[in-house]
């Protein structure tokens, strides 16, 4: 029977880095000095050689209860062992400076007794390089230095060092903080990390004001914002797809991949999620790293979080995996593909963004369309051929008609900016070929016996990207040839009330697991296309597997409700936060919510507008 840990942790960062922390106290996952750097913490791989940073009761790991502090990244674990109780808070500084704010590679753990009698041991125990390099904690006289391949870390505390390296016990009478640190720190005090906790507190708090959100699950939305937030790199302005490598998508699958880089699609797709709910920073910083890789080159699906082109794919055998089950992978061979979905997405995150009167500086602008024309000639070239789709197959190039209609979207929109810009000669032709390319879609993406659109043109097989071709203007939601295919995806893609990206079998055979996103994808197609309350229904069940704080993996195991995959994982976050405004959008139509102090209750005129 294998053993599968749950997806339970609470996640914390500030831009340069990020760390995961089971209810236990555990911090079972961290990476330094970089998100896509080697882990130091890897227990979450491997619970006897990843490393692991813990504090004990008894010599022992106790159970919490985990929350974050009201609308910020702060974690807050509470315990309690006969009549002791105390919490943890575990957060990474990020502190004002000037226009911005300043994000150290540096985490605190802040331990305080609330009631009774605590005794308490440290459990610090580091592995370089994920476990592969010699380890060495040297006590300094204000310290302990860790030495070793991707050092030097430093922890500062105001316990005695003897007692952090000895294991020893201790009775937690006032507040003691932990601070780990990567290179160079200033001297740390119970002072100033406690300033640091308000100041960090304070700016999250900031943050979270300036959101947007919908009437609809306001909560979940801001949640979900506040972790997409943590997956935006401060340094370059890169945002990646998931804080973990190798948890697998199923169990007894090799599907176990590698995703903290910066997928251009997925980091569209999170601008775009934050523009809606009124930030714009990230996709500022985005669009300046975009500009960055793609005068390096020929543009790829993914890059390093520094802007790198490379991400070499390599297993690391000394590492068990996730609940004993690997492949644990480093790199990943994506980074070769070819996946012509790429303009599209892109080319959304451009338009939104230079047409958005918060941004939009012409100068400014016009700087951006050698990029546009760019996407646009790359999506005309590269539509007609074979691709590895958005699924990202290793072996099986085909037309898939997700990918070519995003090559429609990146020619659509590419013509509309050219508008704005005045080249009318430019826009009137690459609209003259968005015609022609829906065109092809429709006739060769549908399949009329079925009644569904197809994975590829004139396939067989069913696709849930395909739900959001309404979403992308490719066509109308209630056209009968989409209501059939959301019809026909309902009975043949979901398990247990989820929906699976695909049912056929792919290189590594057939899918087991629901791909979360796809079943916020449905609950956003079901509401474009009148079905309210069944769109209510699908959002509702998919928002009860999240963990306790909130947060969602990649995948969901329709059997066992099991969190799986990379986690969190930022494009499930961007389903939940595009779904919930869809949702709430219509809902406050349909009950007349349309004016500024309206009560439920929709008028006629209501009624008939969103029927």
């Amino acid at each position: 029977m294998v053993n599968i840990p749950a997806l339970n942790h609470g996640l914390i960062g500030n831009g340069s880095l990020l760390a995961l922390v089971s209810p236990t106290s555990a911090m079972e996952w961290l990476c330094l000095p970089s998100f896509d750097g080697p882990a130091v913490f890897a227990r979450l791989l491997d619970d006897r050689a990843g490393g692991v940073f813990r504090i004990l009761s008894g010599g022992r790991e106790l159970q919490g209860e985990q929350a974050y502090l009201p609308n910020t990244n702060v974690l807050r674990t509470r315990f309690q062992d006969g009549e002791g109780r105390w919490e943890i808070l575990d957060f990474a500084p990020r502190l004002p400076k000037a226009w911005g704010v300043e994000a150290p590679i540096r985490l605190h753990r802040v331990l305080r007794p609330l009631s009774g009698r605590v005794r308490l041991s440290i459990d610090f125990d580091p592995r370089l390089d994920y476990g592969q390099g010699p380890t060495r904690s040297l006590v300094l006289h204000d310290r302990v230095e860790v030495q070793g391949p991707g050092g030097p870390l430093h922890l500062q505390t105001n316990l005695p060092l003897s007692y952090v390296m000895g294991r020893r016990e201790f009775t937690l009478e006032g507040p003691v903080y932990l601070s780990l640190s990567y290179g160079s720190v200033p001297p740390m005090t119970l002072d100033r990390v406690q300033r640091e906790l308000e100041s960090t507190r304070d700016g999250w708090v900031h943050w979270a004001k300036t959101c947007g959100l919908p009437l609809f699950k306001p909560e979940l939305v801001l949640r979900s914002a506040l972790c997409l937030k943590l997956h935006a790199f401060e340094d370059t302005g890169a945002i990646i797809a998931a804080t973990t490598t190798s948890i697998p998508e199923a169990m007894g699958s090799e599907r176990t991949w590698d995703y903290r880089y910066c997928w251009l699609r997925d980091a569209a797709f999170v601008v775009e999620a934050l523009r809606r709910l009124g930030h714009m920073r990230e996709g500022e910083r985005f669009l300046r790293y975009l500009q960055t890789v793609a005068e390096a080159g020929p543009l790829q699906p993914l890059y390093g979080i520094d802007g790198s082109l490379s991400a070499p794919e390599r297993l690391l055998g000394h590492l068990a995996g996730f609940g004993g089950q690997g492949p644990v992978r480093i790199g990943n061979a994506a980074v070769a593909q070819r996946q012509h979905d790429l303009m599209g997405e892109l080319m959304l995150c451009l338009e939104t963004l230079l047409r958005d009167p918060r941004l939009a500086h012409d100068e400014e602008s016009h700087g951006f369309f050698p990029l546009v024309r760019r996407l646009v000639e790359e999506a005309i070239a590269l539509a007609p051929l074979p691709d590895t789709s958005i699924w990202e197959y290793r072996t099986q190039e085909d037309h898939y008609t997700f990918s070519r209609a995003m090559c429609w979207v990146a020619i659509q929109r590419g013509a509309a900016i050219a508008r704005r810009f005045g080249e009318h000669a430019l826009a009137g032709g690459w609209q003259a070929v968005a015609d022609r390319e829906r065109s092809v879609i429709l006739e060769q993406g549908y399949n009329t016996r079925l009644g569904f659109f197809t994975q590829t043109l004139g396939g067989l097989f069913p696709d849930a990207s395909l739900l959001l071709l309404p979403t992308l203007g490719l066509i109308d939601p209630r056209d009968p040839r989409f209501l059939s295919t959301l019809d026909r995806y309902g009975n043949l893609l979901t398990d247990n009330g989820l929906m699976l990206r695909y049912r056929h079998a792919d290189d590594l055979g057939a899918p087991t697991s629901a791909f979360t996103i796809c079943s916020f994808w449905w609950a956003e197609a079901l509401a474009l296309a009148g079905r309210l309350e069944e769109a209510v229904s699908v959002f509702e069940r998919v928002c009860a597997f999240a963990n306790p704080v909130g947060l969602f993996s990649e995948d969901i195991d329709p059997a066992t409700g099991r969190l799986l995959g990379n986690f969190p994982q930022a494009y499930t976050h961007v389903g939940l936060i595009n779904a919930a405004i869809t949702l709430s959008e219509l809902l406050e139509a349909r009950d007349g919510q349309v004016r500024a102090w309206s009560s439920p209750g929709a008028p006629a005129w209501v009624a008939e507008a969103v029927s």
